[in-house]
């Protein structure tokens, strides 16, 4: 290595030094509910079984506020919980904060929405993993958001995330992880590496992360919030344990009775779930593991959408997507409409009729 090389790794190595001793010495804030809150809210939270069936519009009208935390169900495209989505945007919120491990179209809407009208839906930070479509392509309103300045971004491993709402379940303020340290993700994330008091060695903490409120789509629940959960849990167990209040919105409510036939289903446990609204289709364009595919041209649709206004600046399509699908849709069921029963049908055959079990 010669001698400029070797002084601009060490100028490097210095100043990455020197920004993790800064940022690792500014107070931290969590940017939801702190471990304390959260345990108080649990502990006063009623836990008799009661009736939590409802509307998506009067959940979202009383659970969704400016300034709150939202924790995000899903993995990528599989099981979002698009439908609370769109509720969302109907209904406007400010400054809000996004949580949650990997996402794509829920916070791509959110997005858009914000573009369109700041005033009405805005978004002020996002703690995450992952925010793209993967083999789609990336989310090109995440680029422009970060890009012009306009959102804060907290960034973690896939795993690290999943942890943060996994010490949020337990009930803890922080979680050790054995991945971050010694890479560039000790300089975009607010996790701390201290030296283990047993081992010696380093052990990097990440906070818990504990939303306002979860938003999850299931395959299955009964009225009291229970839920099944079939194919991969994409964190949505804890987020739901994770955060203060919970809406689940689920492919069929089942009795009570069935839960009660196999407990060892129950994914998201009832006591955590604050409202509970049937929805088939919850999740499309995204995949609901035993019941739909994913609406590939539907992603494809909205996604060159956005990358043409990223390219230039023209709102005009963008608008017009969402007042077709979005403002002009009194509910979910009525954005539903708008596909053809032909398209809806080979979604389900695409599923591959995976086994689930409902009785």
């Amino acid at each position: 290595m010669n001698e400029k090389a070797g002084s601009s790794i060490k100028n490097i190595t210095s100043l990455s030094s020197d920004l993790i001793k800064r940022r690792q010495n500014k107070p931290f804030e969590y940017w939801g509910p702190t471990p304390t809150q959260a345990r108080k809210a649990a502990v006063n939270k009623k836990k008799g079984l009661s009736d939590k069936r409802t509307t998506l519009k009067e959940a979202v009208a009383k659970h969704i506020k400016d300034g709150i935390n939202i924790g995000i169900g899903g993995f990528v495209n599989t099981r979002v919980p698009v439908a609370i989505i769109h509720e969302i945007i109907r209904k406007g919120a400010k400054d809000l904060t996004l949580s949650f491990q990997s996402n794509s179209i829920c916070c791509e809407l959110l997005a858009g929405a914000m573009i369109l009208n700041p005033d009405h839906l805005s978004i002020k930070r996002i703690e995450l993993a992952w925010y793209g479509y993967e083999v789609i392509g990336i989310a090109p309103l995440l680029r422009h958001l970060t890009s012009n300045g306009m959102i804060q971004l907290d960034d973690y491993t896939n795993y690290g995330m999943s942890a943060r709402f996994k010490a949020a379940a337990y009930g803890i303020p922080f979680i050790p992880t054995r991945d971050h340290g010694g890479s560039d993700m000790e300089l975009i994330n607010r996790g701390k590496m201290i030296e283990c008091p047993f081992s010696g060695e380093n052990v990097y903490l990440v906070p818990a992360c504990h939303p306002d409120v979860g938003i999850v789509h299931v395959q299955a629940a009964d009225m009291h919030g229970n839920a099944r959960i079939f194919g991969a849990l994409c964190t949505c167990p804890e987020i739901a344990q994770a955060a203060v209040r919970t809406i689940m919105t689920a492919e069929v409510v089942i009795p009570g009775e069935n839960i009660r036939n196999y407990p060892n289903l129950t994914e998201i446990p009832y006591p955590v779930v604050d409202a509970v609204v049937e929805q088939p289709f919850g999740a499309t364009p995204g995949a609901c593991y035993g019941n739909y595919w994913f609406d590939m041209p539907h992603f494809l649709e909205f996604r060159s959408i956005c990358d043409e206004f990223r390219k230039t600046g023209d709102k005009a399509k963008l608008q017009a997507y969402y007042d077709q699908y979005i403002f002009s849709s009194e509910t979910f069921d009525d954005f539903l409409s708008q596909k053809p029963y032909k398209v809806l049908k080979e979604l389900r055959q695409k599923d591959g009729v995976q086994p689930i079990i409902l009785e």
